[in-house]
């Protein structure tokens, strides 16, 4: 971390509240997380315990037969399983086992290479991993750059569906058929299905009529983190910040005939009302006292805000994490051009959306569009969910994401992906490129594994939300400014919105089959998807609509029938007077 920058933070903290106190608070929490954040004692084994299920992780990994399945929970930092893989790898480099493993994860649990203890301690170790299946894959680059090698067959699903395969498992099914994913790449009709590289690997989605027919290998070990277990070997989860797929996967594997691995902070009194997974379910429990609440917080110093009914001061505690994410250089700090685009995104969210909505916030730019919701006074006529399994409370950002601060309930993933499939409002979500059908690409940069990213839950929740609300920029890399309330373009940047996007992780026809509201909200305007097109129903003050969309844009854009589109007001531009409120919906298709 650079002196300039920490200066920088410390005497700019954008709407900082917090004094120099909380900042120095904070800034030394994260120095002694980076000193330390390689600790582990892969050998210990916590004395005075008559009990075989209780091991150290090495004897723990012992465990894994070459060539199975195996499956591992958490989400980005929160409830990150290092003790196993690091004790993966250690026996991978002493032993050359356990190797040729299908390893199987559901949400992003890679570190971009800068991270020590995510998952990407098994990719660094050809031969370990053969065959990588997971939801998210831009985090895990060691992974991806074995694939790049040939020496990892890579396949995606949808984060939804593969939660709920998991879950199917555990009841002796082995597959399920789903709408999601029709129409998009994962359509072996459109697209490689699960397969990420041509011609490496045999899909394991295939079309059934109008559905598609999804399944994975049988899981013969799963691994994850609790906080607690006790001298019996039930494990406790009161206090995590989510858990995933533990429970679900621990039923899966034991169905299987396989094992259950897990890891936990401290021995605790037995709590019979309290039990998560009985002991009869667990094969081996390792003490590892350096496990993680979430990233750079100790489970047995857990922050209260991240627990289930918590109530502590929500703005505070969104600084903190926002201040934490900067210092890290996690999130970006957004200037004036997106400061507008996430006031405008939930100005259109309020228009379309009505209250006491059910809500899925995606990363990046719609994490703001939460932000406001919140700070404009709307936040208790709405409740977030997570794909983690997180319901209420507020999304937490950045190396938090998959968290939320005072969350209400905290369920399995399984469950909240059942949850949104019944009962999800609206989904604000990212984009990476958009076309003329309304196709949306999120799951791939460019060619080559190292560019791939993965749908993630994304075509769950297109699936699932009755309206979708996409919100990013109109150009990549584009310099843009707001000069006396109007946008201004003043160096054009690569387009983002083209006549045929690259994959298609969201598909427009599907979406207007189904009589969905979708929304495209960007630097220079707002998008309708329609019967006849894209349909700009709004645009940005300062933005020419024939020199700056129509003459270069490689979408082919429709206007209104009536030939005027609205200008959006000067509070959304400036933030001057800005007020959010909820609208009355437009009915035009």
């Amino acid at each position: 971390m650079r002196a300039a920058r920490l200066l920088f933070l410390f005497t700019h903290a954008k709407g900082s509240a917090m004094n120099l106190s909380t900042k120095i608070r904070l800034l030394a929490h994260i120095i002694r997380w980076r000193l330390t954040w390689n600790r582990k004692d892969l050998d210990y084994r916590l004395e005075g315990l008559d009990n075989s299920k209780f091991m150290s992780a090495m004897e723990a990994v012992r465990l894994i037969p070459d060539g199975t399945t195996t499956f591992s929970c958490g989400m980005a930092a929160n409830s990150r399983p290092s003790v196993w893989f690091w004790a993966i790898a250690r026996s991978f480099r002493e032993t050359g086992h356990p190797r040729g493993l299908t390893h199987v994860i559901v949400g992003a649990q890679g570190g971009r290479g800068r991270v020590p203890g995510t998952i990407e301690e098994l990719g660094m170790h050809p031969g370990l991993i053969t065959r990588f299946i997971a939801g998210h894959h831009e985090t895990v680059r060691s992974m991806l750059k074995l694939a790049d090698q040939g020496l990892v067959e890579l396949h995606t699903f949808p984060q939804g569906i593969e939660a709920l395969l998991i879950e199917a498992q555990g009841r002796g099914r082995f597959f399920m058929e789903s709408e999601t994913g029709v129409g998009t790449f994962l359509d072996p009709r459109v697209g490689g299905g699960s397969v990420v590289v041509p011609g490496r690997g045999k899909s394991m989605i295939e079309a059934a009529g109008d559905k598609l027919r999804y399944s994975l290998p049988k899981i013969e070990t799963t691994f994850f983190i609790a906080p607690a277990a006790d001298r019996e070997g039930n494990l406790y989860v009161k206090n995590c910040a989510l858990y995933t797929e533990s429970y679900e996967s621990a039923l899966a594997a034991k169905a299987n005939g396989g094992r259950v691995l897990a890891s936990v902070a401290e021995i605790i009194d037995k709590q019979s009302d309290d039990i998560f997974l009985p002991a009869d379910y667990v094969d081996a429990v390792v003490v590892h006292p350096y496990n993680e609440q979430t990233g750079a917080v100790p489970q047995k110093k857990y922050w209260p805000m991240f627990t289930e009914g918590a109530t502590v001061n929500l703005p505070e505690a969104m600084e903190e994490l926002r201040f934490i994410n900067r210092i890290l250089g996690i999130t970006p700090i957004r200037g004036k051009v997106e400061d507008a685009l996430a006031r405008l995104a939930a100005s259109t969210f309020t228009r379309f959306v009505k209250k006491c909505c059910n809500i899925i916030i995606g990363v990046g730019l719609p994490e703001e569009v939460a932000r406001l919701i919140h700070n404009g006074g709307l936040f208790h006529d709405v409740t977030f969910m997570s794909e983690t399994g997180v319901v209420g409370g507020l999304p937490a950002p950045g190396i938090f994401f998959g968290a939320a601060v005072n969350p209400k309930e905290i369920m399995s993933s399984a469950q909240v992906f059942h949850l949104c499939y019944e009962h999800l409002d609206c989904a604000i979500l990212g984009i990476l490129e958009v076309d003329s059908q309304g196709n949306v690409n999120v799951s791939k940069r460019g060619e080559g594994p190292l560019n791939y990213v993965g749908p993630g839950g994304f075509p769950d929740f297109c699936a699932a939300a009755g309206t979708i609300v996409f919100v990013g920029s109109w150009m990549a890399h584009a310099k843009m400014e707001i000069h006396e309330g109007r946008l201004q373009i003043t160096k054009p940047g690569t387009h983002k919105f083209m006549d045929r996007v690259s994959e298609i992780t969201m598909s427009g026809e599907q979406a207007r089959k189904k009589g969905k509201t979708v929304l495209y909200v960007t630097n220079v305007g707002v998008f309708r998807l329609t019967e006849k097109g894209m349909m700009l129903i709004e645009v940005m003050p300062g933005v020419d609509i024939e020199k700056d969309i129509l003459q270069d844009c490689l979408m082919r854009i429709v206007l209104p029938d009536s030939g005027s589109v609205p200008v959006t007001s000067d509070a959304i531009v400036t933030g001057a007077g800005f007020r959010l409120q909820w609208q009355s919906c437009s009915t035009e298709k």
